[in-house]
C-alpha cells in the first residue's frame, strides 16, 4: 500500500555502497545495505551531501537497479546503490 507523504515528512530508502565508499561511512561494510530516513523532496544528491559521500567520488548512482542521474528525486522504498569510477586495464 502507498501512503501520501505531507510535505516535510520523512521516507526510508535503502543504500548500499561499494568499492571503498564505505569508507565514508562508520561501521559499514562493502554492499551492505541499511536504512536512511530522508526527507520527501530529496535527491540523490541531497543523499549524497547527508552521507558526507563526496559528489566526486560516485560515478554510477542505481536506483532501482536504473541508472539514475544526481537529481533524481526519491521515492519512499527506493533502493540506491553507489560505485566509485573504476580503474583497470
Amino acid at each position: 500500500m502507498t501512503v501520501a507523504l505531507l510535505r516535510g515528512e520523512y521516507m526510508q530508502v535503502e543504500v548500499r555502497v561499494f568499492s571503498g565508499l564505505e569508507k565514508f561511512l562508520d561501521q559499514k561494510r562493502f554492499g551492505e545495505p541499511f536504512s536512511v530516513e530522508v526527507q520527501d523532496n530529496w535527491d540523490l544528491r541531497s543523499l549524497l551531501d547527508h552521507l558526507s559521500i563526496p559528489k566526486e567520488q560516485v560515478f554510477t548512482k542505481l536506483v532501482n537497479g536504473k541508472h539514475q542521474e544526481l537529481d533524481y528525486k526519491l521515492n519512499d522504498g527506493d533502493r540506491v546503490s553507489l560505485f566509485p569510477p573504476v580503474g583497470g586495464g
